[in-house]
């Protein structure tokens, strides 16, 4: 009996499920995140009209072009102390529709899909742009933490937009 089911778990798992994904770990980002690779890590400074910011972001770009997604990325952004007051609900919801407009302009792309989506008690957003002529997809898992701004980024081409290594990447990150 535990034989079979044993059997029977081992043998609905995917690639993905047994590859080793490789742990990234920022303490100074307070998180951790699991990706199919190695990450890159690199640091960009945006201009806000809360002032210029830094913007962590780790990436991984995926070399097989038949994965399920070609780039995941995490990123993080720490704003002025006390720019997203927790009673700020209206500022919060204005400061994620400007990101989600903002990310679909600069790829020229289209919004399918937007919704409020909380992570753990803290604000969240979730939203989905196809681009390049509807031949590749964007998916976004943000939140804010405090006055930190998280984003979680996958690319994939539009075939396999709908794909678990998107949810596995998303289900992986934790608070240090």
């Amino acid at each position: 009996m535990i034989l079979g089911l044993f059997l029977c778990v081992v043998g609905s798992l995917t690639a993905q499920d047994v590859t080793p994904w490789q742990s990234v770990e920022d303490p100074a980002g307070a998180f951790q995140v699991r990706m199919p690779g190695e990450a890159t890590a690199k640091v960009d400074s945006i201009a806000t009209a809360m002032g210029t910011v830094a913007y962590h972001v780790f990436f991984y770009q995926e070399p097989n072009e038949q994965a399920d997604n070609l780039f995941y990325m995490l990123s993080y952004a720490d704003y002025p102390t006390g720019t997203f007051h927790p009673d700020s609900t209206d500022f919060v919801q204005e400061f994620f529709q400007s990101t989600v407009d903002a990310a679909t302009l600069s790829v020229e792309g289209k919004l399918i899909y937007e919704n409020a989506d909380d992570w753990r008690n803290h604000p969240g957003y979730r939203w989905r742009i196809q681009y390049l002529n509807d031949q590749a997809v964007i998916k976004t898992r943000a939140f804010l933490v405090g006055d930190r701004y998280y984003a979680l980024q996958t690319i994939s081409i539009t075939q396999r937009a709908v794909n678990e290594g998107t949810d596995r990447f998303f289900r992986s990150f934790k608070l240090l």
